[in-house]
């Protein structure tokens, strides 16, 4: 197998590295990229490819972090991941794991660690990397990657949240949940969400939003009730998916275009949060991105026709 067959083969496992350190696909993408052009120019044959690969890309993800963080002080209202739809990395064995480390609930927990810690984390704990092949990837001696490893897993352990476990389970009570929302169906919608649910969205200030978000049963299942039956009269689609591993959706408007991407956390048999993705340039990667402005426009059209009392003269 020659330079370019092994990149290949292990690119997924490099995405899935950088995209668990950066939270974002665009720049796992361009730091898988960066690899490739590292290792293209590297003089010499590494005694491990898949090592000098991880390491590579581990680095590059640190330093994109760092200037990452910058940026999202900077960001504006709530910051979530981008969505992403499938997990490329497939490892039937520990397939559990690397699902929960790719929630969003889990990469919203690594943007409390340091970008040390993080990458370490990744390291170990996602993927099972060894101390001796950890260090040289992040620069720090063994015992020191010992160190973070403790403290990140401290700090993710302290505020995880325990998913159920059963797929199956959170499918049906996604389907239930969808149903609802396209009926705006407010009592359906309460049977479903905890006591203390929250919805949150990203708009990144680029696309129209609820609002600070709803917390609550009540605010929350009358808010999803009011939105959707707008949204389904101006022809969206709400379309089940998988999203970093959870159950979710992706709303699309008639000609398919993406709107967002929503994503459901779920416990005990209840929806504990709502996270909708709006930002249109966190979901350039899914597809064509609609124009939510407009739609919402049109959506108002509608909500004040239906409201206008009928003309007819006597």
């Amino acid at each position: 197998m020659n330079g370019t067959e092994e990149f290949q083969e292990l690119r997924p496992l490099l995405f899935a590295i950088a995209y668990r350190i950066l939270g974002s696909v665009t720049e796992a993408e361009d730091a898988v990229q960066d690899t490739w052009l590292r290792y293209e120019a590297s003089p010499a044959q590494p005694a491990s490819t898949k090592a000098f690969l991880c390491a590579v890309v581990t680095r590059i993800s640190i330093d994109a972090l760092r200037s990452a963080r910058v940026r999202r002080e900077e960001y504006v209202g709530t910051w979530f991941p981008e969505p992403v739809l499938t997990d490329s990395y497939e490892n039937p064995e520990r397939a559990a794991e690397l699902a929960d480390s790719l929630s969003m609930a889990a990469l919203l927990l690594l943007e409390r660690l340091t970008p040390l810690e993080r990458a370490v984390f990744v390291l170990r704990e996602v993927f099972a990397f060894g101390f001796p092949d950890i260090a040289p990837a992040v620069g720090r001696s063994e015992a020191a990657c010992r160190q973070l490893a403790v403290r990140a897993r401290r700090h993710m352990d302290a505020g995880r949240p325990r998913f159920e476990a059963d797929r199956r389970e959170r499918e049906e009570l996604a389907e239930r949940f969808f149903d609802a929302f396209r009926e705006g169906d407010v009592d359906g919608l309460r049977e479903l969400l905890a006591a203390d649910v929250q919805m949150m969205g990203d708009n990144g200030g680029k696309a129209p939003l609820w609002g600070n978000g709803a917390f609550g049963v009540d605010d929350v299942a009358r808010l999803v009730a009011a939105f959707a039956p707008l949204f389904v009269e101006v022809g969206g689609v709400v379309e089940p998916h998988e999203v970093n591993g959870q159950s979710g959706a992706i709303l699309r408007d008639r000609d398919g275009k993406v709107v967002s991407a929503w994503v459901l956390d779920i416990l005990d048999g209840r929806i504990q949060a709502i996270r909708t993705v709006l930002n249109p340039d966190k979901l350039r990667h899914i597809g064509p991105v609609a124009d939510t402005w407009a739609l919402v426009r049109e959506a108002n059209r509608a909500r004040r026709s239906t409201q206008r009392p009928d003309n007819a003269t006597t």
